[in-house]
């Protein structure tokens, strides 16, 4: 044992020494072929496709992956958080990569706490945020149940779960690890949708050794070159809808993030407005006058009425998930859609379509070309068109201000006026824009009520995640101001719900260094929820609670938080985020915020949605409109 570890330090600070593997190998530092482990093969094998940061809980089913871990991080490779909750580790790693580029790997043991990790990767999956997990799986030998393993008569019963959510493999050979990585990066590293890849390592195959394992087999990231669209007739009938249409709206998701110049100046050509995604804040400047605030459901009163009135629908980078597109009753003058996307299973999403298949950046640029080939140009004047808009998001700037304006309200659970949650939310939010801050929106009502406010200029600080809309995930990503290579400060705007679901920031913040601060706005109820159940039945069932919690206590209690109370009015917020800010860590400040029917109190609802009550009408709806 002792001459396998004396070997396996050795290959670490070979590694670390010549920068890689590949560089130590033409080094001669360290030999092609190698009598490795499975679980030191991996760890080699991620590092080679540049995963260098581990997060996650240990336990009895990744005890001999953890010892390679410790090795490889005391020869300065690698390093290894360990957090007291695997949600909150995959929510970490999934913010890692979408905030700051950087590819981390999840580590969990067997059956409860894969399973806890597992919950999270939703987020990824749903965000298309490639990411790897590594998790303890049974025996390959089936010797019986192992403990904590799916407690089914199935082979691969984890596997299912995994290739359910994304992709996996059980690495049940220790020579099947080349497949492995490859098939990981594919999915890690896909320029189409990226997503989870799940790692399962079998108990007993973890330490099973392969003599003379090539470390030149083992892959490197793919580099893959954008799908471009060569098909002209595409761009022809795009341009023939283009010219037909008196009223273009423009919406895109995710795959639009890094087309903001694209989009600005395909709306300019068409006489289109934009409307953002929810998650999409800060693409295209907010204040730029073709530029709409967020449509879906929930909405806002220039974005539905853009999306509403339009009778051409350009998608970009979209999956069209149901508040999306008010579950498919947004576009309701729409006659055709042209859908830029990298997935046909998307791009085709809508009846009337024209697809353009492939990296929505390049596309974009193409079909401008063609139009300006074509004779279009930026109108001198504001239309109909754009005027109508224009007057729309007025209506909507002067809706937003009456809130701020009178931030707050009296409520009866606190006895006494508070800030209404749409106030709260837009003095932190603007306290943090103006320190360059980066703002993580937890789920449920501060998320709602956060894109709605948000007016974003440009794009990298403000995250939603909308695609899952996972309580607790903005709490546990704080932690990314301690993981990161170049972090920037966090405020993490929660609920007290989704605080409560995965609090163990507060304890592991402290521990890494976090340094940010967690927003609670505390109004004792599922806030949306209970809204969506007043709204169809009149009666808010089950979604609050009675029990008091003085968060500014039980933070308090954890050495190194800085515990603030936001008090109950405008001055005294700021002034305890001042505070907070200036904290050389983790803050947590508690602001109590209003819950009620008064409609100053919240920011409205503005599209269809098909659940509960509503799915009868809002069904018909869509197949009326037919898309």
């Amino acid at each position: 044992m002792k001459r396998e570890m004396d070997a396996m330090e050795a290959r670490a600070r070979a590694i670390q020494r010549n920068g890689g593997v590949g560089a130590a190998i033409e080094s001669g530092e360290l030999a092609q072929f190698q009598a490795v482990s499975l679980a030191e093969a991996l760890v080699i094998g991620l590092l080679n496709q540049g995963v260098r940061k581990y997060i996650g809980v240990f336990g009895h089913g990744s005890t001999a992956l953890g010892e390679v871990l410790s090795c490889y991080e005391a020869a300065g490779t690698l390093r290894m958080w360990n957090l007291r909750n695997e949600t909150e580790a995959a929510h970490c790693v999934t913010m890692l990569k979408w905030h700051y580029g950087e590819t981390a790997a999840v580590v969990t043991s067997i059956g409860p706490g894969a399973l806890n990790a597992f919950s999270g990767s939703l987020a990824a999956a749903s965000n298309g945020i490639g990411v790897y997990h590594i998790y303890g799986d049974e025996t390959t030998h089936d010797e019986g149940p192992n403990m904590q393993q799916i407690p089914i008569a199935h082979q691969g019963g984890f596997l299912s779960l995994a290739n359910a959510m994304g992709s996996g493999y059980q690495i049940h050979t220790p020579e099947a690890l080349f497949t492995a990585l490859r098939l990981g990066a594919a999915t890690v590293f896909n320029p189409e949708f990226p997503g989870p890849f799940f790692l399962l390592l079998p108990m007993n195959v973890q330490s099973a050794r392969m003599g003379d394992c090539n470390l030149l087999e083992l892959p490197l990231p793919p580099r893959f070159s954008p799908p471009v669209c060569f098909d002209r007739e595409v761009f022809e009938k795009a341009t023939r809808l283009a010219r037909q249409s008196k009223a273009v709206t423009i919406k895109f998701g995710g795959g639009g993030a890094e087309c903001g110049p694209e989009l600005l100046e395909l709306a300019d050509l068409l006489d289109a407005v934009i409307v953002p995604g929810a998650k999409m804040s800060g693409v295209v400047p907010y204040s730029h006058p073709r530029v709409m605030a967020v449509g879906g459901s929930k909405g806002s009163l220039c974005g539905n009425y853009a999306m509403n009135q339009a009778d051409l629908a350009i998608v970009i980078g979209a999956r069209a998930v149901c508040q999306w597109d008010c579950s498919g009753t947004a576009w309701k003058k729409a006659k055709a859609v042209v859908n830029f996307n990298t997935r046909a299973v998307d791009a085709g999403h809508y009846n009337r379509t024209v697809a353009v298949i492939g990296d929505a950046k390049p596309n974009l640029r193409q079909w401008i070309d063609h139009l300006k080939k074509e004779g279009f140009a930026p109108k001198p004047l504001p239309s109909p068109w754009l005027e109508a808009n224009l007057a729309k998001k007025s209506e909507w700037q002067a809706f937003k201000k009456k809130r701020f304006d009178n931030p707050t309200l009296f409520d009866p659970t606190w006895g006494r006026k508070v800030l209404t949650q749409p106030a709260a939310i837009e003095i932190a939010y603007r306290f943090a824009a103006g320190k360059k801050a980066a703002r993580y929106f937890d789920a449920g009502d501060v998320q709602a009520n956060g894109f709605q406010i948000v007016e974003d200029e440009a794009r990298g600080l403000t995250f939603s995640d909308t695609g899952s809309s996972f309580m607790g995930l903005a709490a546990s990503s704080l932690l990314c101001t301690a993981v990161a290579n170049n972090p920037v400060y966090t405020f993490a705007f929660s609920g007290d719900g989704s605080f409560t679901m995965t609090p163990q920031i507060i304890f592991d913040g402290v521990e890494h260094g976090v340094r940010g601060c967690l927003l609670i706005f505390d109004n004792r109820s599922m806030a949306a929820i209970a809204g969506l159940q007043m709204a169809q039945y009149g009666n808010a069932y089950r979604t609050k609670d009675s029990v008091e919690i003085d968060y500014k206590a039980l933070s308090g209690a954890v050495r190194g938080v800085k515990a603030l109370f936001g008090g109950y009015d405008t001055d005294s917020l700021v002034q305890a985020l001042e505070e907070a800010y200036a904290h050389d860590g983790l803050s947590v400040l508690t602001v109590p915020v209003y819950m009620g029917d008064d409609e100053l109190g919240g920011l409205g609802v503005f599209g269809d949605w098909n659940v509960g009550a509503w799915c009868d009408e809002v069904q018909k709806e869509h197949h009326r409109i037919g898309l």
